[in-house]
């Protein structure tokens, strides 16, 4: 009954606060992305990783790809994740979003697997992870399939997680369960948040 109630209530939010997320308008989305890479290059862990797993932005998330040309021009190596539907994530290395990158699951923008080269996970320093909700104590929703958590806790255990958000998808506490794997910063247009 209790797990039932804390299902129903992370469903709730997660549509409340992406609908949200969704009205705003592309031009702002683009200058808090912009604020919120700022503040991530001020982030220590995030400048001295060699080996970044991110996200690929899409349709209203926070954007990323910027974040993803300045480490690759850098000559970090980047690694995104391509959806394996009903199981989880793989890691697999690009090196031009615009050539490696095609839509995949839920037409989000996933590595072409002919093109690119699949990742040890195990390597991983530091994992951008989207969302739908965040809270100050690390606390984070997904979009309910559970795969960012599942990774995170069998593939890229050691590696750092930097959730990257808007700050109108913060809530004072997220409804976390068992399998719910916190985040160790979160980032925003505005700030800076250490866990």
């Amino acid at each position: 009954m209790i797990e039932k109630n804390i299902k129903e209530k992370r469903t709730k939010l997660r549509k409340l606060v992406l609908s949200a997320r969704g009205k705003q308008q592309p031009v702002d989305l683009k200058i808090k992305s912009r604020n919120a890479h700022k503040l991530l290059l001020r982030v220590e862990e995030f400048q001295q990783a060699d080996n970044l797993f991110c996200y690929v932005s899409y349709r209203s998330e926070l954007a990323t790809q910027e974040i993803i040309k300045e480490r690759l021009s850098q000559g970090h190596k980047v690694c995104v994740p391509l959806t394996i539907p009903g199981k989880g994530l793989e890691a697999y290395e690009i090196t031009d979003p615009c050539k490696d990158l095609a839509p995949g699951y839920c037409s989000i923008p996933e590595p072409i697997v002919a093109q690119t080269k699949k990742s040890d996970p195990g390597s991983i320093d530091v994992v951008l992870l989207p969302g739908s909700v965040f809270d100050l104590k690390g606390g984070r929703l997904g979009y309910g399939g559970g795969y960012y958590d599942r990774f995170l806790a069998q593939s890229a255990p050691n590696a750092l997680r930097i959730g990257l958000a808007f700050e109108l998808q913060i809530v004072d506490q997220v409804p976390v369960m068992d399998h719910d794997q916190p985040l160790d910063y979160l980032v925003t247009e505005e700030r800076i948040i250490r866990m």
